[in-house]
């Protein structure tokens, strides 16, 4: 099965390798400290210092493991080039046409997203939305609730 393309910008690319090269040099050595700590405490089969350390250490191996893969099938995006178009690495601002409330996002690929930074992913009921539309264009959002319009306002 051919494995999915992760689709980043310049500085979720940077991010993603900084995250994986503080994990295989301080973490692994952090917790490889731990472990040897908690075996000098004597019997490691009611060790929880022990456990909790093994379970970490799985943990950043497999985050290690995860990343590795990301980078292997990143496609960085250009994400400074201006367009007509929303498309990957656009900044927009839409107005909701219901309470006419602005708000500024970034599309980026499900790796990068993180709504609270007003990053939202190109697979996201928003995010696909606007994809391939213009500045001026309407576009409707199927959500529970039902039906959301925006206008988009702003490319960038």
């Amino acid at each position: 099965m051919a494995e999915k393309e992760v689709i980043l910008t310049l500085e979720g690319l940077k991010k993603l390798e900084e995250e994986l090269e503080m994990l295989k040099t301080v973490k692994r050595r952090e917790v490889a400290e731990r472990i040897k700590q908690a075996i000098e405490f004597g019997d490691i089969s009611e060790n929880s210092e022990y456990d909790d350390a093994k379970n970490e250490q799985a943990f950043i191996e497999g985050r290690i493991i995860t990343l590795e893969k990301m980078l292997r099938n990143a496609r960085v995006i250009d994400d400074s080039a201006g367009s007509e178009v929303v498309s990957l690495g656009s900044t927009i601002v839409l107005k909701d046409k219901e309470f006419g409330d602005e708000e500024e996002y970034t599309i980026v690929g499900t790796a990068e997203a993180d709504p609270t930074s007003n990053k939202i992913s190109n697979e996201s009921p928003v995010g696909k939305a606007v994809l391939g539309h213009e500045k001026g264009d309407v576009v409707e959002v199927e959500v529970p609730a039902g039906i959301l319009q925006f206008e988009i306002v702003d490319i960038r």
